[in-house]
């Protein structure tokens, strides 16, 4: 397949994700029908089993809905291949069901499982009631492997389908479409085993309430060690929604409440903070911190950006060298292992084992973008270029490789290709020597990435890693600095253009309004610190793609951007996220319109999010209306909405002065006060925002006289950490919308700096020495 990576990771996903032409069943008897979603059994052979024989009691669509399917599968190009082993002679998909009608790629995934999928929505549920069946949910996202596994193990099982087509009303959901309603059913799952993850597996009554819910179901049992599989699991608990309906409603009944109880759980309302529970927190890192190995806990790693930033917060204002270690041992482990993509550059998702050697290898955008930004603060905060480097690397991945030609950003690259984990991303020693093709660079590569024959992973193959700096593995070799460089250069390139060859993973080419502002926020604090115009040119063209397609005519967002269709009401993660990377792109660019949407983005928030308790719903009050109403306090592999929120009410009052805003940040923190004052390290984000709150806030104007830039000031903004303040970039005699900077002017003909605190200033200065220590004396010590 020709063109560029992108364009040929891209067709692979469509294919992929798309599966096989043919209508429901194609060239069976029963075309027109279709079964229910469920687990496949990748050992099965293929069979042409009519859909009415394999799957008793599958339903028939309606005329205008198999129209519907027949058309979508009419217009599916010529070179599609099946998601599927469920095909005719001629390689067709032998079942094509109603998500073949979605955008999602997650659930165009599942378009050709013999399961008669439903898409999550009212009339899936009414039919539920109008049969009295049991509604059994399955949520995943596209780059999921062990949502991969189950689909395979027991989603395209023809026993298994059959059964869930007769008794059940089988649904598949994207949680990153929909987090909310992911978040709901997570909760049921914490409830019932006190563990989450995906695939997510919930079984419903056509009231939407949950009776039972898990994650990964081996098919049968005895399978993976399980003592009851999947099959066994549908099967006793669709006995009993038949047998004990009054049972099963009363424990569906008892689960949602206290799904309720857990979803808006706030504890006892109490004073703002003060700084008590940021020591706290500091010392459950310290409880939690692997001293061996760097990270938090002894099992899988996760790069939990979030922990590091507010560590580097406390290190500014304490000075405290114990954390100051487990910053740095963290970083180094996370960039000089596996975790990091040595050759393509970005962060893999998480690592399975403790060493950050072995990653779980899906790329996420999320991930990729608040790396960057806690990289970037470790070069302010601990003066360390390497970590500069990293930043940089990773941002020039996500244009090569996770932007789109009209600027939008993409969500995901799979862990999967050629049917394996991981075989994209690792080496034998072999296939360096034929990448390179020179035997002393070669070795340098090996011995610099620890390529053995043996390897560390399966199939005697390398993850990447590094232990030692590359010129003295070179100088080892025999090598001096100059030649180290240019033949790690010379053979990295070459490794690099070995990778292109081999098949992509797929790729997740939707646009989430979330993700999009964490990745704005990522190049333009990117563009900012490093200075360098790609990654400026990189936010303004996300947030202009973001605003286009996904920002409606009513000032509210969408949540979800693919093939040209926006959809899904926005959460607050869209929009707490997005309002903060508009403010880093005001920052970056001095363009008032970034901040003007801000502001009108943030009135929509307190308008239709706000908890008259504090803080802030996850949903609007004009979104779906669900079991539970989600009030987000947890900071995992993205931070809370509440606690992006709290950074975004900060900042607006820094730049606008109105008291407003801070009268809900306020209330926002004394209603997590209890959690806060405990220290949690489950609330990180939410304890940068307690940071800057006690803090002293900064306001920074510079004004530059017309045909004059600001590049020496800027140069200091660049060195120094000073996260608990607020940039307003002006021209002099321009009239400005912002408050902080109006009646500044600038001095002497040059460019001049005003530092102030509360709109209280600082004698302005022209000269940068002066300025870094007004900037570096405005700090207030825990």
């Amino acid at each position: 397949m020709g063109g560029t990576r992108m364009e040929r990771a891209k067709g692979i996903a469509l294919l992929g994700f798309m599966g096989a032409v043919g209508l429901v069943c194609a060239g069976c008897p029963g075309a027109g029908q279709t079964a229910p979603p469920e687990p496949v059994s990748t050992k099965a052979p293929a069979t042409e089993t009519s859909m009415e024989a394999a799957h008793p009691g599958a339903i028939a669509f309606p005329e205008d809905l198999s129209a519907r399917i027949g058309d979508a599968v009419k217009g599916l190009p010529g070179d599609y291949v099946p998601r599927t082993k469920h095909l005719t002679p001629e390689g067709k998909a032998l079942f094509t069901n109603r998500l073949i009608l979605e955008k999602s790629p997650y659930l165009r995934q599942h378009a050709h499982n013999p399961v008669n999928w439903h898409s999550w929505g009212d009339e899936a549920f009414d039919l539920a009631k109008s049969l009295n069946r049991p509604v059994f949910l399955s949520i995943g996202y596209t780059t999921c492997h062990w949502c991969h596994v189950m689909e395979e193990e027991s989603f395209e099982d023809l026993e298994i389908a059959a059964f869930l087509n007769g008794n059940y009303i089988p649904v598949k959901l994207d949680r990153e479409e929909r987090p909310d309603i992911d978040a709901v059913y997570m909760t049921a799952v914490n409830v019932l085993t006190g563990r989450g993850g995906w695939p997510m597996s919930v079984w419903l009554t056509p009231s939407r309430e949950p009776f039972m819910a898990g994650t990964y179901f081996p098919p049968r049992d005895g399978v993976r060690g399980s003592r009851r599989g999947f099959l066994t699991l549908i099967q006793e608990l669709h006995a009993e929604f038949n047998s004990d309906p009054v049972t099963v409603a009363a424990r569906a009944s008892q689960l949602a409440a206290k799904v309720r109880a857990a979803s808006q759980r706030r504890g006892s309302r109490g004073q703002v903070p003060e700084t008590t529970g940021m020591h706290n927190a500091r010392q459950r890192y310290e409880q939690m911190f692997d001293s061996d190995y760097g990270g938090f806990g002894r099992g899988n790693k996760f790069p939990r950006s979030a922990n590091l930033d507010f560590l580097l917060r406390y290190f500014r204002r304490t000075g405290h060298e114990g954390v100051r270690e487990i910053v740095v041992k963290t970083l180094d482990a996370m960039k000089d292992g596996g975790l990091y993509d040595h050759v393509d550059h970005g962060f893999h998702r998480y690592t399975t084992e403790r060493r950050f050697r072995i990653p779980h290898f899906e790329k996420m955008l999320y991930d990729n973008a608040q790396l960057v930004v806690t990289y970037l603060e470790a070069f302010q905060a601990l003066g360390d270029s390497r970590y500069a480097e990293i930043a940089r690397q990773t941002l020039d991945y996500v244009i090569r490789d996770m932007t789109s030609s009209d600027g939008g950003f993409y969500s995901a690259t799979d862990a999967d290709s050629e049917g394996e984990e991981g075989i994209f991303a690792v080496w034998t020693p072999g296939q360096i020597d034929d990448a390179v093709g020179d035997r002393k660079t070669a070795e340098l590569l090996k011995s610099h990435f620890n390529v053995t024959p043996r390897g560390n992973f399966e199939h005697h193959t390398t993850v990447l890693y590094t232990t030692r700096p590359v010129e003295a593995v070179g100088s080892e070799l025999g090598m001096d600095a100059e030649e180290t460089h240019r033949r790690f250069r010379e053979g990295h390139a070459k490794m690099f253009d070995a990778r292109q060859a081999r098949e992509q993973p797929i790729l997740d080419d939707k646009h989430l309004t979330a993700w999009s502002g964490l990745m704005i926020s990522a190049f333009a604090r990117g563009a900012l610190v490093l200075d360098d115009p790609r990654y400026l040119s990189a936010a303004q063209r996300g947030a202009q793609f973001v605003l286009k397609n996904l920002l409606r005519k009513d000032g509210r967002l969408h949540r979800r951007f693919h093939s040209g269709e926006a959809k899904y009401d926005g959460v607050l993660d869209d929009y707490s996220y997005l309002i903060a990377g508009l403010l880093d792109l005001h920052e970056a660019d001095g363009d008032e319109a970034w901040f003007q949407q801000a502001v009108a983005l943030q009135t929509v928030v307190d308008t239709h999010f706000k908890d008259p308790a504090g803080g802030y719903f996850m949903t609007a009050d004009y979104a779906e209306v669900l079991i539970a109403r989600e009030r987000p306090d947890y900071d995992g592999a993205r931070p809370s909405g509440n606690s992006v929120t709290l950074l975004n009410l900060l900042r607006l009052h820094a730049l606008t002065l109105d008291d407003e805003y801070r009268a809900h940040a306020e209330l926002l923190l004394q209603s997590f006060a209890q959690a806060l004052t405990g220290g949690s390290s489950g609330l990180p984000k939410l304890l940068c925002g307690l940071d800057f709150w006690t803090d002293r806030s900064i306001e920074i104007v510079i004004v530059r006289p017309p045909g004059h830039n600001d590049d020496l000031l800027m140069a200091v903004l660049r060195e120094e950490f000073v996260p608990n303040r607020v940039l307003a970039r002006v021209e002099d005699g321009k009239v400005s919308g912002i408050t902080t900077a109006r009646g500044k002017r600038s001095l002497e003909g040059k460019p001049t700096a005003y530092v102030c605190e509360l709109g209280s200033c600082q004698r302005p200065t022209t000269d940068p020495g002066v300025f870094r220590g007004q900037l570096r004396s405005m700090r207030q010590p825990l």
